[in-house]
């Protein structure tokens, strides 16, 4: 006999999990990250200072782990390139770290380069599948991903004094957006859950006929 399939309910009750009960902390960090981002958006330079010291920084700890692991695996064939791509992330977070204005501007230039490459890579992607289903979102794709590269580049080098703080802030309210939707969903899911119990235990309870 085929076994039958899961049910639509029990694929939702296990893809929030406890999310449901406590869906609140989820609107809560969602309603935050919104603000904060918002927030952001009015202080762009100041968050991309923020941005490009965090990653001088972890690109140091980075390079610490690194030349740790690359003087402690001795006789591996890889052990000076090994160091060298420590020595590299270390120079680069150093840098980032002690001159942060400079390095937004030429982590800028390396970004708009990136957005008119995968840009292209897009639009060849969706032309190849002209036709099939989908593909005209690959071509949309591409042509954003122009367009942001050809106007990071236009506006280069002042650019880079607040593209990347207005990267970090769109990403702090569409991560906040991506999380109030999944409390709603959530606490909707729990309502609906506590119904059917609810119908189940009013039908366990009548005497048998």
């Amino acid at each position: 006999m085929i076994e039958n399939e899961p049910s639509s309910t029990g694929v939702i009750d296990t893809f929030f999990g406890d999310a449901k009960r406590n869906w609140g902390w989820l609107l809560a960090l969602g309603i935050f990250s919104v603000i904060l981002g918002t927030i952001g958006l009015g202080m762009a330079f100041s968050l991309t200072v923020a941005g490009v010291l965090l990653f001088g920084v972890l690109l140091v700890l980075t390079s610490l782990f690194q030349l740790i692991d690359a003087f402690k695996c001795k006789g591996w064939k890889g052990t000076i390139l090994h160091v060298l791509i420590g020595l590299l992330y270390l120079v680069a977070g150093a840098v980032a770290i002690l001159d942060p204005i400079n390095a937004a501007v030429a982590l800028t230039l390396v970004l708009g380069i990136a957005f008119i490459v995968v840009g292209i890579l897009r639009l060849i992607m969706a032309f190849q599948h002209r036709g099939s289903r989908g593909w005209i979102w690959a071509l949309v794709g591409g042509v954003v991903s122009l367009v942001l590269g050809t106007v990071v580049l236009l506006e280069w080098p002042v650019s880079g004094l607040w593209i990347i703080g207005l990267f970090i802030a769109i990403e702090l309210i569409v991560n906040g957006w991506t999380y109030i939707f999944i409390a709603i969903a959530a606490r909707r899911a729990g309502k609906d859950q506590a119904h059917r119990e609810g119908i189940h235990s009013s039908q366990t309870a009548e005497p048998a006929a």
